[in-house]
């Protein structure tokens, strides 16, 4: 494959990259999404996915077999090497990547139903998103669904956040909640109103945990058709957790049930 140099900012493709990389949303109307750094386009290259455009400085690529992104940017459709202060004007990071990708947006449109999973109302911080799809990885559930008014679940910022997370996962966004009876689970809200502490219930598996807004919390109609509300006791006095640390300790419960649940199915 016959690498391009690229040298000019004007650049069309830089253009239409550097619009991919700055707005959260642009994946949706390009239908590709943005891919920054070694670790996250090795974990998508990893999966066996297509990759459309390598983007590489051409510092690394002139470091060959030596450096580990020549090898992963020769995987791609077509290649641009650029000087390393040009890479810096397509990333946010404070020190940008030697290597970025973008690739097919293909994510799927309807709802698996009867998998953990773990359901996003209108949770608008990127971090916190990225942080609660590489939670949900991490703890078994293997859907995550993003109703309207949430963060895009591939944003730039939610993919770095997630670490290649996004890539194990079935990720269903833009829904309203009406739809979510379509997963036939019980559904499970954190609240720090609930009566009920988190380890004093017996958790459903497989169930869908729905988190919520970062001030505002699970919306009442949703939390309503919940089936059980619970707390995360907090011994400390603080008034409440970060929603993607709240969402971390729910998860952990569910795993760690389930867990204890199979070894005493065995004994």
């Amino acid at each position: 494959m016959k690498a391009v140099s690229i040298t000019s900012r004007d650049n069309p493709l830089l253009v239409r990259m550097r619009k991919l990389a700055s707005d959260p949303l642009a994946y949706r109307k390009q239908g590709q999404i943005w891919l920054e750094g070694e670790h996250l386009c090795s974990a998508y290259a990893a999966r066996g996915g297509a990759i459309a455009q390598a983007v590489i400085t051409q510092t690394a690529w002139d470091l060959g077999q030596a450096g580990p992104c020549r090898g992963l940017a020769l995987r791609a459709q077509a290649v641009a090497v650029l000087p390393t202060a040009l890479m810096a004007t397509l990333s946010s990071l404070e020190s940008s990547p030697d290597l970025a990708f973008a690739v097919a947006f293909e994510a799927p449109s309807e709802l698996q139903a009867g998998v953990p999973s773990i359901v996003l109302d209108r949770v608008q911080d990127a971090g916190n998103v990225g942080t609660i799809v590489r939670s949900a990885a991490a703890f078994g559930f293997t859907q995550v669904v993003a109703l309207k008014g949430s963060a895009g679940l591939w944003a730039p910022k939610v993919l770095r956040a997630a670490m290649g997370a996004h890539f194990s996962l079935r990720l269903v966004e833009g829904l309203m909640p009406a739809e979510l009876a379509k997963l036939r689970l019980p559904l499970l809200a954190a609240s720090p109103h609930a009566t009920l502490a988190l380890h004093e219930a017996a958790l459903p598996w497989p169930c869908g945990w729905v988190f919520g807004h970062e001030g505002q919390g699970v919306a009442a109609r949703l939390q309503a058709a919940c089936s059980e509300s619970l707390r995360i006791p907090q011994p400390g006095g603080e008034e409440s957790l970060n929603v993607a640390m709240a969402a971390a300790v729910c998860m952990y419960e569910s795993m760690r049930q389930r867990m204890t649940a199979e070894a005493a199915a065995r004994a």
